[in-house]
């Protein structure tokens, strides 16, 4: 999440210095609901005692209203398609969002 938030800031600045500004925060999907309560609660002893600088920056980020962190069930998460290995179903599906017709088709 951490890095994915830098990435974003960094876009929203390059979009900034272009003349466009987006004033709403940026939405950060995200499969890990431990990640999220982490990342929204400074409370969570037991899993924090050795919390690393990410989950500040990405808390920080949070309070200040510049991402929005919200939960995509990981059998939605669409970018699991170009890192897992899917079922026939699921891959199948997620050609279909990709919008990929016919994946054996020549180039």
């Amino acid at each position: 999440m951490a890095t994915t938030t830098c990435e974003l800031k960094w876009l929203k600045g390059i979009l900034s210095n272009l003349g466009i500004d987006h004033d709403k925060p940026m939405i950060v999907h995200c499969d890990s609901q431990a990640a999220l309560h982490i990342a929204k609660n400074p409370v969570f002893h037991e899993r924090t005692k050795h919390i690393e600088v990410d989950c500040h920056f990405v808390r920080n980020e949070i309070l200040k209203d510049n991402i929005c962190p919200i939960y995509v069930s990981t059998t939605a998460q669409l970018a699991d398609i170009l890192t897992k290995a899917l079922g026939k179903r699921q891959f199948d599906t997620f050609i279909g969002k990709l919008g990929i017709r016919n994946l054996h088709a020549p180039t």
